[in-house]
């Protein structure tokens, strides 16, 4: 490991933008044996929408092709679940209570873009690059030695006549051909896609696909109905979850209400996956091209997952498993092939990307990053005292968004609505009810496990601060 120093933070600090001025310093930090690294992820694709989490119906042969050959988590999470605040957590490694940075909130400072996993790696001699939606604040212009990533939610269609993923694509493959010039630096390339993110607005087509890439897809498939989604389990639920104005019922009745409208945008949705699939095995085949396969590691993910129709609700925001659980490949070519195409059970949160990234440069995470590093996992070694729990938390509140704080365990899972008089709770055990189905707060039989699961999230709000 190569730790940063004190004065070394300090210097980051103040100089975020000049890591090209202080690139001659860094000569020392050169080394062929750093790998590079992609990180391609996705805005709102949930854990089992590709075909390695199982399913039989999604067309993903080249993120597939990934976990194959690579590390696939079976347990990857997310700490908070919307756009920017999830996206903040990637790049600083922390949770929003510690960084502030919240949606609805103000961008990283310069200060905190300097303890991203983006400037230390910069400052650290990485060539660093950014594609597409960056959307946690304004990009920055001074960061990236390759910067095509835009603010904002973006439009898949506009006057260009490429869709939106496939000028991602482009700019992908523009990065990756820029870097591969400059042999003696290692390079850090993320990729930020939209999709399958929904096309704002309450007017249909909510999903707007590559026809001519994707239209092709799924037209002769029935989509499988969502789960809990009879109209007496919605019934079942919180007021304020029943609310017409609360958004995940309001974006249900625009976008997934009625078989017809719900086969349309799920069939959307399922295409900008596999829009992004094609992206995806065009890096891996440019890599190949360039002959930096050997030594780039590929990560692919997501920033949440979201409601399609499940529990009767659209969006995401809520603790459950829809949206809180995503996909997460590794694949480490430096691996060797008896620890490829294996799956893992670990616990993996996206603030454990940021050191993660930073281990496999050799650098040590700050003190501030509250994730922990997955290479050892990769590797096929468990730490430990590696996580068997976690804690999420959910504030952005407009009045029709309901906030949430909740901890899951492997077996139980914790919801509290916050801010709400009387107490709102939810207790699911997860073994024995996957879907959370079942809300046990209110049963005698497990009030003893509702009251430790209460301490935990008592616990856990004062440990995230």
């Amino acid at each position: 490991m190569q730790p940063l120093t004190r004065r070394q933070f300090v210097t980051i600090a103040a100089a975020v933008p000049i890591a090209a001025t202080v690139g001659p310093l860094l000569a020392a930090e050169k080394s062929a044996t750093r790998p590079n690294i992609v990180f391609m992820f996705c805005d709102d694709l949930r854990y089992d929408c590709i075909g390695a989490s199982g399913n039989d119906i999604i067309h993903t042969p080249h993120i597939d092709s990934l976990a194959e050959r690579g590390v696939f988590f079976e347990k990857a999470f997310v700490n908070t679940a919307i756009c920017v605040t999830s996206r903040a957590s990637i790049m600083t490694g922390q949770y929003a209570t510690r960084s502030g940075l919240r949606h609805g909130g103000r961008g990283p400072t310069k200060d905190q873009l300097a303890m991203t996993y983006h400037g230390i790696l910069r400052f650290k001699g990485y060539q660093v690059g950014y594609v597409g939606k960056y959307h946690a604040g304004s990009p920055p212009k001074d960061l990236f030695d390759y910067n095509r990533a835009f603010p904002g939610q973006g439009k898949y269609k506009s006057e260009e006549k490429k869709h939106l993923t496939a000028r991602i694509g482009d700019q992908a493959l523009e990065a990756l051909e820029q870097f591969s010039k400059n042999s003696g630096k290692p390079f850090m390339l993320t990729v930020g896609f939209k999709a399958p993110h929904v096309q704002d607005g309450s007017n249909p087509p909510f999903y707007p696909y590559d026809e001519k890439l994707t239209g092709h897809l799924y037209q002769d498939v029935v989509m499988p109905p969502p789960a809990l989604d009879e109209p007496e389990f919605f019934q079942s639920q919180p007021a304020f979850i029943r609310d017409p104005k609360n958004l995940n019922r309001k974006r249900w009745e625009w976008r997934l209400k009625g078989p017809a409208q719900y086969q349309n945008s799920v069939k959307g949705y399922y295409r900008l996956v596999s829009g992004v699939d094609v992206v995806v095995g065009r890096v891996i085949k440019r890599l190949e091209q360039l002959g930096l396969s050997d030594n780039t590691i590929l990560v692919f993910s997501s920033d949440h997952g979201v409601y399609l129709g499940d529990r009767g609700l659209a969006g995401k925001w809520l603790p459950h498993e829809p949206v809180i659980h995503i996909p997460l490949v590794i694949l480490d070519p430096r691996l060797p092939l008896e620890q490829r195409g294996t799956r893992r059970t670990e616990m993996a949160l996206t603030i454990d990307l940021a050191p993660t990234f930073l281990d496999w440069a050799g650098i040590d995470k700050t003190d501030r990053m509250q994730g922990e590093s997955l290479a050892p996992i990769v590797q096929g070694r468990t730490p430990a005292d590696w996580r068997t729990e976690f804690f999420y938390d959910h504030y952005y509140s407009p009045g029709c968004i309901p906030s949430s704080e909740a901890v899951r365990t492997e077996e139980w899972k914790y919801i509290r609505y916050v801010k709400r008089e009387p107490l709102v709770e939810e207790l699911y055990n997860l073994v024995k009810d996957p879907l959370e189905a079942k809300n046990l707060a209110t049963h005698h039989e497990v009030s003893e496990q509702l009251k430790l699961m209460r301490k935990k999230w008592a616990d856990w709000r004062e440990r995230v601060k």
